[in-house]
């Protein structure tokens, strides 16, 4: 399953047109595309700069008389991009069928997250009108890089309701696209009974945890940076090209944008004692291989820094 961030189907500083985001897609497909030739895939995007804008437009609708929830617009940003990678991937030649799947991921509604906001959806602003906006209309903001950006709950997934029909998919040769913007949000209201609430969570714990339950042999997470940065942002930055479990917890590593890729790919790692890899949406064999991005491993491989191939019919989750 190969995740793909939201930022990378649309790049900071863009304009969230539908033929720059399809463009984008077009690129990711042609370079997802060989890998569907040996393996099997399921893939997951991220959302947030799309649910953002949707957000932006709902509330400014004069005709609405309450802004659509984000458990809706995490809907709708799942039916777009997973129409867009349907299409593009058979155009880049995927032989197999293709499917996108509407999913939603089952959170805790006393989850500490819906207290502490921390995933960045929408666009950029300045410091100045970005604390406008939180005043007007009742948003939390915070600093992304040298931008500001609104920030949503972003509780922790506890399972997938669709998990059962992913598999089959997948059993029957399918390439799936499920869990886009890691699921649309809801919570238990009684047996048998799902109600959305207002979060977004993060897609790449969903496909940790997906990864895990369909016996993924690699999760990748595939995003707008070439590896995981020591010092990022700074003169000193430096890739880190591989990690080890136990060194995780000596970075220090945003929340709001790769903490969650790199608890991830722990939790991956850790469950599963396979390895796991963040890198660029550009380079997804040479990641799967392990001479690009971050690779993080339970252990030192007998090849520092590689991983032997992986075999055909293998199931890679990102």
């Amino acid at each position: 399953m190969v995740a793909l961030g939201g930022n990378a189907l649309l790049e900071r500083g863009e304009k969230p047109d539908a033929e720059v985001q399809r463009e984008h897609v077009r690129r990711a497909a042609r370079a997802l595309a060989p890998l569907a030739l040996d393996h099997e895939l399921v893939l997951c995007h991220g959302n947030g700069p799309q649910v953002g804008v949707l957000a932006v437009e709902s509330e400014a609708d004069r005709n609405l008389s309450r802004a659509y929830p984000l458990d809706v617009l995490g809907a709708q940003t799942q039916g777009m991009i997973g129409y867009w990678l349907v299409q593009e991937l058979r155009d880049a030649g995927v032989g197999r069928p293709v499917i996108a799947v509407v999913t939603q991921t089952v959170v805790d509604r006393d989850d500490p997250a819906f207290g502490a906001p921390t995933k960045f959806i929408g666009s950029g602003y300045v410091e100045a009108q970005a604390k406008r906006l939180a005043a007007d209309r009742g948003w939390t903001v915070a600093a992304d890089g040298p931008c500001w950006r609104r920030v949503v709950p972003s509780p922790r997934p506890l399972r997938v309701p669709e998990l059962d029909s992913i598999a089959g998919l997948l059993a029957a040769g399918t390439i799936v696209v499920c869990a886009g913007g890691g699921g649309i949000p809801v919570v238990e209201d009684g047996p048998g009974r799902l109600v959305g609430v207002e979060a977004v969570v993060d897609k790449d714990l969903t496909a940790a945890r997906l990864a895990v339950e369909l016996n993924a042999d690699r999760l990748l997470i595939l995003t707008d940076v070439n590896a995981v940065m020591r010092d990022f942002g700074t003169p000193r930055a430096t890739p880190i090209r591989s990690l080890e479990l136990d060194e995780l917890a000596e970075l220090h590593l945003p929340a709001g944008s790769m903490g969650p890729k790199l608890r991830a790919c722990e939790a991956f790692t850790a469950a599963t004692g396979r390895p796991s890899a963040i890198g660029s949406l550009t380079d997804p064999a040479a990641i799967l291989a392990g001479t690009a991005g971050t690779t993080v491993r339970k252990g030192r491989p007998a090849e520092s820094g590689q991983f032997g191939p992986v075999g055909a019919g293998t199931c890679v989750v990102a």
